[in-house]
């Protein structure tokens, strides 16, 4: 009897082995259809952002340059002072509005605008921009939503998932 009882009991132990691997395999395929269905959506999501900016650069006639992130930036008046540096403090006037002209933030009104270049602290796409300024250099930068505040805002002004323009001076290096 003891003989019969070990077939049936490795049996049922390799059936049962078997079934939770499938479960696994089924999980990890889950796993990966939503891994592909939200990069198609994010990638969905930034070609939109992009032809909405070139949307907006066509209507206004503004030439600019583009990073290999995606911002735009346009030098519209060169200053002669030092070049931007990771580790130097960055000081701008600026004002910054959505892609709808809505004004955001403006240094008149929230003061200059003042932080440690490569730390963070920023957006990314202005800590991006500045080192493409010297000082005195007036520019205008697109900065798109990944490069910016992204899907939450700036939990402020900024609304989720906001392509950011900014018009700006760097005014001093320390």
């Amino acid at each position: 009897m003891k003989i019969r009882l070990i077939p049936l009991f490795l049996l049922l132990l390799l059936i049962s082995c078997n079934s939770g691997n499938q479960q696994e395999d089924e999980r990890n395929l889950d796993t990966k259809e939503l891994e592909n269905t939200l990069v198609y959506a994010n990638k969905q999501a930034v070609r939109a952002e992009d032809e909405q900016i070139n949307d907006f650069l066509e209507r206004y006639n503004w030439k600019m340059e583009e990073t290999g992130t995606g911002l735009r930036y346009a030098i519209y008046k060169h200053g002669n002072g030092p070049k931007a540096e990771p580790g130097k403090v960055a000081v701008l006037r600026y004002s910054v509005r959505l892609i709808t002209g809505d004004e955001i933030y403006n240094s008149e009104k929230d003061g200059l605008k003042e932080f440690l270049i490569g730390m963070g602290g920023v957006e990314s796409g202005l800590e991006e921009g500045i080192l493409l300024l010297r000082v005195g250099d007036k520019a205008k930068f697109i900065i798109p939503s990944h490069l910016g505040f992204g899907l939450l805002g700036d939990q402020d002004k900024t609304p989720p998932k906001s392509t950011l323009i900014y018009d700006l001076e760097l005014v001093a290096l320390h």
